[in-house]
């Protein structure tokens, strides 16, 4: 999100302007890198022990040697507390707090979610074996979703409230690599059927790297007709998002200021049309209502 720098920018020029001068800054300094080098080492030795299965009493030590030095330095700058180092520890408890608020906020989001979307196989089952009246057009409709383990709440809702599905379906689903880019065809799409090779149901993992643009037409050009169980036809496909609207629920799942907390940060994301690099005029957003 590109607003990011500019609100770093803007934070930077009011701290410069506010405190005029280095040597005002310096105990604001002092515990910002004291503070990130602390935070750094208790990461690592929770990193260590969870991951790489460090025994204790190695860990013990290590932290015993190296928390014990830099905790010192914390304590020594947290005498200058009024003087300016107050203002690291308001920077690092505000982002924390937005952090873990938006973390659990998510959970209990991903949970509703996956309750009402239901297993994907078995909606591509029930589908295949449904006697009520489904209406097949013509055409391409490309659904994005989280995974392949759940089907998109838009797809259910067109089924349920048109009674309708398009001649080809593609479930699309986009995961970010940690590489710089993800070099070809073979390394970025995997595809599956779901079970069934003539209903024109297809799922699609696309792959891309941090520093790769996440188009997805682009990508679906590149899918051959056998891959897709038919000819894709990409020129009039219609895309397909699922977006949720939040609402503070009465279920005590977290505390009333993190809900509005929470809600509030919901907004910030950035558009998904755009950031897939999806056609404005043949993108249709159908949304549905949690409340938190």
């Amino acid at each position: 999100m590109p607003w990011i720098n500019w609100l770093l920018m803007v934070s930077i020029l009011t701290l410069v302007f506010a405190y005029r001068s280095s040597m005002a800054l310096a105990y604001a300094f002092g515990m910002a890198v004291t503070g990130t080098i602390t935070i750094t080492t208790l990461l690592y030795f929770y990193f260590a022990r969870l991951k790489w299965h460090t025994p204790l009493w190695l860990l013990g030590t290590g932290a015993f040697l190296l928390l014990g030095v830099e905790l010192l330095f914390v304590a020594a700058n947290l005498t200058k507390l009024v003087h300016g180092a107050w203002l690291p520890l308001l920077i690092g408890l505000t982002a924390f707090t937005v952090m873990i608020t938006w973390q659990r906020g998510r959970e209990i989001v991903t949970a509703e979610r996956e309750r009402r979307e239901g297993p994907l196989r078995e909606f591509v089952e029930r589908l295949r074996t449904n006697k009520a009246p489904i209406r097949r057009v013509p055409g391409t409709a490309v659904f994005l979703n989280r995974g392949k383990q759940t089907a998109p709440l838009a797809l259910r809702a067109n089924l349920e409230h048109n009674h309708i599905r398009h001649q080809h379906i593609v479930i699309l689903s986009v995961e970010i690599e940690p590489v710089p880019r993800v070099p070809d065809h073979h390394q970025r799409v995997t595809i599956d059927d779901l079970g069934y090779t003539d209903d024109g149901i297809t799922h699609v993992t696309t792959r891309f790297g941090y520093m790769d643009t996440t188009d997805i037409p682009a990508v679906l050009k590149t899918l051959e007709p056998a891959e897709a169980e038919g000819q894709l036809q990409l020129e009039e496909a219609s895309y397909f998002l699922s977006t949720i609207e939040l609402r503070r629920g009465k279920e005590p799942t977290m505390a009333p200021w993190r809900k509005r907390l929470f809600i509030a940060t919901s907004y910030i994301a950035a558009d998904a049309a755009e950031h897939f690099g999806l056609p404005r005029d043949r993108t249709v957003i159908m949304g549905a209502q949690i409340n938190v």
